[in-house]
């Protein structure tokens, strides 16, 4: 059930799309993240369910991707813009996908993708410099966590929420 008092919206740049995330559990919330549960808004083939920490002031979400038997497939870190409103007590988060993203297997391999589709928005002037800059930037400290052998800072996170959340079901 969603948090009360609280609403995310997912926007896309590429297709231009601007989603109400209104089935995603929130599990934890504070200054620095929010944690959600949630099913794939769109039938995948293998994608079927995960976990999200949007890291509100430091550019980036990441997920941890389940299969339909509840195995895991990778950790997905998207680059994003966070927007934040409050209106009558409720708390609104516009995340807007910046397009370049980090794949995190398993086994530990890591790879750069869709930094092609940043350069045609850049292009197209989809974004903005500043947006373009910032993606960038937010990227490099990413990766930065990641070749540094840090990640488990960032995953820890979800996986603290995880558990509880199994635990509690």
């Amino acid at each position: 059930m969603p948090m009360e008092g609280l609403r995310l919206y997912r926007k896309r740049i590429i297709p231009e799309e601007c989603v109400f995330l209104k089935d995603d559990v929130i599990l934890h919330r504070d200054n620095d993240v929010i944690i959600t549960r949630w099913n794939t808004l769109h039938p995948k083939k293998t994608l079927s369910h995960g976990y999200s920490c949007y890291f509100l002031e430091r550019g980036f979400k990441v997920s941890k991707f389940y299969d339909h038997d509840d195995r895991l497939i990778s950790w997905y870190c998207d680059i994003i813009k966070t927007e934040k409103t409050t209106e009558e007590g409720i708390d609104t988060y516009i995340f807007t996908d910046l397009l370049a993203d980090v794949v995190v297997y398993p086994d530990g391999r890591v790879r750069v993708v869709d930094l092609d589709e940043l350069a045609d928005a850049q292009r197209d002037r989809l974004i903005t410099p500043d947006e373009l800059q910032a993606a960038l930037r937010h990227l490099d400290r990413l990766l930065t966590i990641i070749y540094k052998g840090a990640f488990d800072s960032l995953q820890k996170y979800i996986n603290t929420a995880e558990e509880k959340d199994r635990s509690l079901s």
